[in-house]
């Protein structure tokens, strides 16, 4: 007899029912081999979320695996209430992708690798706590230029003041985030507050962040653009501006130690107020504080949000132009135009069954469709946009396109492989030795003297499967893959 908790209703698709049979059952995306993955603790957050006030809909996707208060890989829908917790510490961690003119066979010489990774390092620092200091051909950040970047996000005065081309704005699933009115003045307002009561001592520094990579699975990632033999996707991805055999350059980052201080402290100020109020926390987990929408608290968070958003947003940007300057340095005439930017930590006000309600993807990812509403007057309106679907360098990360059928998980999927092993796991069951002759016989080079065990391939799902579920459940298609040839990534653990 089955102990499955899930309800099947196709090859790559379940249901699962809320507690009580209370509402709306929970989606859940996933083969078989991906659902018996999902351990005990990830089903008990998907159910503690989505029983908790104000929830409407909640989608599991295949990558989904435990996190803060929600799964991470999760989507949590409600027209009524804010969630900090199904966004996260790393306010706005997101994918981008730059394309480049260079053929695949021009990086086949390691030493030009190696050159591209220094010439890369000295203009992106990585780690915990690092910044543009660590790195001397970085762009330096004052702090009025950062109250800008925190307010306006990529705007055209930020982009011309750090180098970055303005239009790739237009690549940006969303290139500013406002206060929680609808104005840029109310984040200054916020932004000054916290700062005039020394609630930002910091600030400087933090905006010295600004251009660099964290740690923990955030990287840099040179790849080979491989086209799918699709005549339908060949014409996507002439629209997304990606060239087969090409070198292009994907990042995963986000807002750094800045987005975690302001995530933290609303995570504080929201249990303050939960005690204050005398209210219970949803299912007994502080994780899954909220603030119900027109309050005081809920304009904070989403104010603090927003900020953090902004930030992230213009990281990427500035890495991407660092990046690009790199590759000028090391190969003289590469030019470069930006793919897309997308996130997969934040929350957006969308229409869910005919009603708004804010959207929370938790380490998921937007897939919107062409023809949908929200996709009208961008380069996108009719392919759907580009999303950006990290594996890993192993065994390579994906470009999809988004199907009409991508309604039935709120227009969302996975944001990339997820974890099947937890870090001190990887690190105690891995082999080290192993990890870097994998690399090695896949031609694969990285930044540090050895890959970090807690980032090995193995310690992440079978992308292969991942891939097949989403596929299955007919919410969207692959574009193209990417052949990784460098990593950049930082053996710290993450501070954001």
């Amino acid at each position: 007899m089955s102990t499955s908790p899930f309800h099947i209703t196709a090859e790559a698709e379940a249901i699962l029912p809320a507690r009580n049979n209370a509402g709306k059952p929970i989606t859940v995306i996933g083969t078989e081999a991906i659902r018996s993955g999902f351990d005990a603790s990830c089903i008990e957050q998907a159910l503690n979320s989505r029983s908790a006030p104000g929830v409407t809909d909640l989608v599991l996707n295949p990558d989904a695996h435990s996190g803060y208060g929600a799964p991470v890989g999760c989507v949590m829908v409600s027209p009524t209430h804010i969630y900090p917790g199904p966004v996260g510490v790393d306010i706005k961690c997101s994918m981008s992708l730059l394309q480049m003119n260079i053929p695949a066979d021009a990086i086949m010489d390691k030493a030009i690798r190696r050159q591209l990774i220094d010439a890369i390092l000295t203009r992106t620092p990585t780690g915990a706590g690092r910044g543009q200091r660590e790195a001397k051909k970085s762009r330096r950040v004052s702090v009025d230029l950062g109250v800008q970047v925190c307010t306006e996000g990529a705007s055209k005065s930020v982009c011309e003041a750090l180098g970055i081309p303005p239009e790739w704005a237009l690549r940006c699933e969303d290139s500013a985030h406002l206060g929680h009115d609808g104005n840029v003045s109310t984040l200054h307002e916020r932004l000054e507050k916290m700062r005039s009561f020394n609630g930002f001592a910091g600030f400087e520094n933090k905006m010295m962040q600004l251009g660099s990579y964290g740690g923990g699975n955030h990287f840099g990632e040179c790849e080979i653009v491989q086209l799918a033999d699709d005549a339908a996707m060949r014409s996507t991805a002439e629209v997304f501006g990606l060239r087969d055999n090409h070198v292009a350059f994907l990042s995963h980052c986000g807002s750094r130690g800045f987005g975690n201080i302001l995530a933290q402290r609303q995570f504080k100020a929201l249990e303050g107020f939960f005690r204050t109020w005398g209210l219970s926390f949803p299912a007994d987990d502080k994780q899954l504080v909220y603030a119900p929408l027109g309050t005081p608290e809920a304009d904070a968070y989403l104010d603090d949000m927003a900020l953090g958003a902004n930030f992230a947003t213009v990281n990427h940007m500035l890495i991407n132009a660092l990046v690009l300057e790199a590759f000028q340095e090391v190969l003289p005439g590469t030019t470069g135009e930006l793919v897309y930017f997308i996130s997969h930590n934040i929350a957006r006000q969308e229409v869910v069954d005919n009603q708004l309600a804010w959207v929370h993807r938790k380490g998921a990812t937007r897939a919107f469709p062409g023809g949908h509403h929200a996709l009208k007057d961008t380069p996108f309106a009719n392919t759907g946009h580009p999303i950006l679907l990290p594996g890993n360098p192993r065994d390579g990360s994906v470009i999809m396109v988004a199907k009409p059928d991508a309604v039935k998980s709120c227009y969302s999927v996975n944001h990339g492989a997820g974890r099947c092993m937890g870090r001190k796991a990887a690190a105690r069951t891995l082999d080290q030795k192993s990890v870097d002759a994998d690399f090695e016989t896949h031609d694969i080079l990285y930044n540090a003297r050895q890959y970090p065990i807690d980032e090995a391939p193995n310690a992440y799902k079978d992308f292969k499967e991942v891939l097949r579920s989403v596929e299955a459940a007919g919410l969207a298609q692959q574009v193209c893959k990417l052949k990784a040839r460098f990593v950049i990534k930082d053996a710290a653990e993450a501070d954001d």
